[in-house]
């Protein structure tokens, strides 16, 4: 029998996307229109030496306008956009100081949309990011 000569571990390498949960004082979710047409909530990729905290409230500031600071973990999941492309997806709850304003569209999105909790579960975006809403309203209501 030949043995295989060992080959070094290469350890499997995805972005980590932060994304965040944010209402407006009439307790709509802030959710953005990407390339896809699919919905999804504020955030960006996690850079090196960074919190991920932090990560989440300048994409929220970036993407919409809105100032937010990151609460509660809500959940981490896979998602993949695109066949053979995998994101380590992370979100927290937010809260944002002047959601009365209506939010920007930033050039990274077609569309921003304010919209309601029964809204939600008939749009067309993943469903990690429809679970973590449910999450972030959950939340709120047991405050």
């Amino acid at each position: 029998m030949t043995e295989q000569p060992e080959q070094p571990y290469v350890p499997v390498k995805f972005p980590i996307s932060i994304k965040g949960v944010v209402l407006d004082p009439d307790g709509r979710v802030l959710l953005l229109k990407n390339e896809r047409q699919e919905w999804e909530l504020p955030g960006g990729k996690l850079e090196r030496d960074e919190e991920p905290e932090q990560r989440v409230e300048t994409e929220i500031r970036e993407e919409s306008g809105w100032t937010a600071s990151a609460g509660p973990l809500l959940d981490v999941w896979m998602y993949e956009p695109l066949p053979g492309r995998q994101v380590f997806i992370v979100t927290y709850g937010c809260t944002a100081t002047d959601a009365h304003q209506p939010p920007i569209v930033s050039h990274e999105h077609k569309e921003a949309g304010l919209f309601h909790r029964h809204e939600v579960p008939g749009l067309v975006m993943p469903q990690g990011y429809k679970d973590s809403v449910a999450r972030w309203y959950e939340l709120q209501d047991r405050a």
